[in-house]
């Protein structure tokens, strides 16, 4: 009776923990860039993007072992994520937005390998990239990353209330807005001196709107309602919805969030400096 018990209580245990990485997942849009749209089998990466350096494939990210992350430990997954290296020490390309997710929680990283665990293997090996030299050289990356990768959880800010918190977590983290709502330099970093002002060449060569609090060229003059609203269903204050790749991420991500999520995303967008 008690081994019953016990194994009913790790049982729920590892539901929960699945659950919370489900949201993590959903927070953070994995679905959209490791499915190829219209008939791609779910996770198992493949799907292109075009960037000024060159198109990208997406990875697999399904338990296949030999395929996919399967054969990945949590620390490897952490690693990944955090450090933006394989677990044979490689180094990822800044596509994957390593440099955003390195400042999500050890908890939410661990609940969201937990969940990717437990979805259905698909056997798909990954799709090599497009890329020309010097932007395809991947012994170049370590440099590159001793550059441009700032490890670990985002900074204190003091006086700012929980909620802002909330919503600095989602939007930088998580949510990794900033790769496709910044401009990047000439060696593909984003600019964070410019953060979230919008970009000419976001995903697929397509211009990123400006997000920051800028009243005329950003969203300073829409209510916090109004950026829920949009996060919630994608509707614009003039009546006019999201297309594109915004559109998938209503769908995929945001729609998904607690309105009290949505409401901190809002909340802290609203006081990100006004950037033109």
């Amino acid at each position: 009776m008690a081994g019953g018990v016990s194994s009913a209580s790790a049982q729920r245990a590892a539901n929960d923990q699945i659950a919370r990485g489900e949201y993590i997942f959903n927070a953070a849009g994995c679905l959209g860039c490791h499915t190829v749209p219209k008939g791609g089998q779910r996770l198992a990466g493949g799907r292109a993007l075009k960037t000024p350096f060159g198109t990208f494939y997406s990875p697999n990210i399904t338990p296949d072992r030999e395929t996919g992350i399967g054969g990945w430990t949590d620390e490897d997954f952490i690693r990944a994520m955090r450090e933006g290296k394989s677990p044979n020490g490689t180094s990822y390309f800044p596509v994957f937005p390593y440099t955003s997710f390195t400042h999500l929680a050890d908890g939410d990283l661990r609940d969201l390998k937990a969940y990717l665990d437990a979805q259905p293997p698909v056997p798909q090996r990954n799709k090599p990239h497009d890329v020309s030299p010097p932007f395809g050289w991947r012994f170049l990356l370590p440099v590159w990353q001793a550059l441009f990768l700032d490890k670990g959880g985002l900074p204190d800010e003091p006086g700012r209330d929980e909620q802002w918190k909330r919503g600095r977590y989602l939007v930088q983290a998580a949510g990794h807005c900033g790769e496709c709502h910044s401009p990047r330099n000439f060696m593909g970093a984003v600019d964070h001196a410019r953060m979230l002002a919008g970009s000419p060449t976001g995903p697929e060569g397509k211009a990123v709107p400006n997000i920051t609090s800028d009243p005329e060229k950003g969203i300073g003059k829409w209510s916090a309602g109004e950026v829920a609203f949009l996060l919630e269903i994608g509707m614009q204050p003039d009546g006019d919805f999201v297309g594109g790749g915004m559109n998938e991420v209503v769908e995929n991500s945001t729609s998904k969030l607690t309105p009290e999520d949505r409401a901190a995303i809002a909340a802290y967008l609203r006081t990100v400096p006004p950037a033109s």
